[in-house]
């Protein structure tokens, strides 16, 4: 999909406003509208559950649902995307070509689903037309059904795409993208023998739901589909998986989860399988992963991800105002915010309308090319990387 079709479909203003402050890279074709002059953007913090904050200038309302307090760090990441929803507001009042169309109400949900609920219940009587975030698929779940039952659309910031209904639309990597689009290269690198680990839990279950499903769209019959419950069954996973390996009948293996992988490369290495006998595939959350952008045993192994550039593209802003790296999440808030001003999505009658937001042609934001699709699920242009000793290299640029 080109820069110019979505320009086509959306009009010039549209792609001005979601392509922001700085380059994008598409293919061979770069977009660069400029830098904003830069502004102090003040970060504030919330009581669970208390009063909302307000920023923007725009006549229609869009609540901003994200969890400020809590345990487990869960706070940060709710502030940081907030922060970036900040610079984007910023950037809008900052861009003459851009109307300043919106007025985000941030509102925290704590980290229950009762706080979800209770913050989608207050977007509703505060006459919000469009909803974003929240983050976990729980209260994505939650505050969806607050949400429909107002006949307000919503945009959520989870990866787990059981969260996903129509109307309730998720702004994330899904598992079914990275799997299409993962094993759509390994089909042109002539790989056959596939293979997936996944853990049992919920979102493991739907990555191993997309991997079955991808493969056989791919074309590929999967060898063979472990999971397990603690790290602790890895060796017996390998020991399975073996003979397999050493016959040729896998030639890839499937390690998506993050926290795991390096323990089954590890594992794998102790027992004298090499790159050349398997092609370890990771998943989204691999990038910029530490422990994984270090583990030599990983060394080889590829993954999808989204455009690097949009990140970068922030990250100095943000650092500037706020003193601190952006969350890798920063960039759903930031593109879900510019998304939500659009001319065409938040001037129309009805705003956020179906047909909008499920437009074939799609959005270019933050994290590249996407589109939603009519089940509420995202499909992403997403590149393919390999971990290498001195950084994750780019093997192949992104694709829809």
């Amino acid at each position: 999909m080109s820069c110019h079709g979505i320009a086509q479909a959306l009009g010039a203003v549209a792609l001005l406003a979601l392509s922001a402050c700085s380059p994008i890279q598409l293919g061979s074709r770069t977009l660069d509208f400029g830098a904003p002059p830069a502004q102090t953007i003040p970060a504030q913090t919330m009581m669970p559950a208390g009063p909302s904050e307000s920023f923007g200038r725009g006549p229609v309302k869009v609540a901003l649902l994200l969890p400020l307090s809590g345990d487990n760090g869960i706070a940060a990441v709710g502030q940081s995307l907030a922060n970036a929803s900040r610079l984007a507001i910023a950037f809008i009042e900052a861009n003459p070509n851009i109307a300043e169309n919106i007025t985000i109400t941030l509102r925290d949900t704590g980290t229950s689903v009762q706080g979800a609920t209770a913050a989608a219940s207050a977007a509703v009587t505060d006459g919000a037309r469009l909803i974003l975030g929240p983050l976990r698929a729980d209260q994505v779940t939650a505050a969806g059904a607050v949400a429909r039952s107002a006949g307000l659309p919503m945009i959520g910031f989870s990866n787990n795409p059981t969260a996903a209904s129509p109307g309730v639309y998720l702004l994330s990597v899904l598992p079914d993208m990275e799997m299409k689009r993962s094993m759509g290269w390994l089909m042109a690198q002539g790989r056959r023998g596939i293979a997936g680990v996944f853990p049992a839990t919920e979102f493991g279950q739907a990555q191993e739901t997309a991997f079955r499903q991808q493969a056989v769209t791919a074309g590929f019959a999967p060898q063979a589909v472990y999971t397990f419950s603690t790290v602790e069954e890895a060796q017996q996973i390998v020991n399975q998986a073996l003979p397999l390996i050493q016959k040729g009948m896998i030639d890839t293996l499937f390690l998506p989860d993050r926290a795991t992988a390096p323990s089954f490369g590890v594992l794998l290495g102790q027992a004298g399988i090499s790159g050349d006998m398997l092609q370890i595939v990771g998943s989204a959350d691999w990038e910029g992963d530490p422990v994984i952008a270090t583990a030599s045993q990983l060394s080889g192994a590829i993954y999808p991800t989204v455009d690097p550039a949009g990140m970068l593209a922030i990250s100095a802003d943000y650092q500037r105002q706020f003193g601190t790296q952006p969350h890798a999440l920063a960039t759903i808030a930031y593109t879900a915010t510019i998304l939500a001003n659009v001319n065409t999505l938040s001037m129309a009658n009805p705003p956020y309308n179906p047909a909008l937001m499920t437009s074939p042609t799609g959005f270019n934001g933050r994290d590249g090319v996407f589109r939603f699709l009519g089940n509420g699920r995202s499909e992403y242009a997403l590149a393919i990387k390999r971990i290498a000793p001195g950084g994750a290299q780019l093997v192949e640029g992104a694709k829809l």
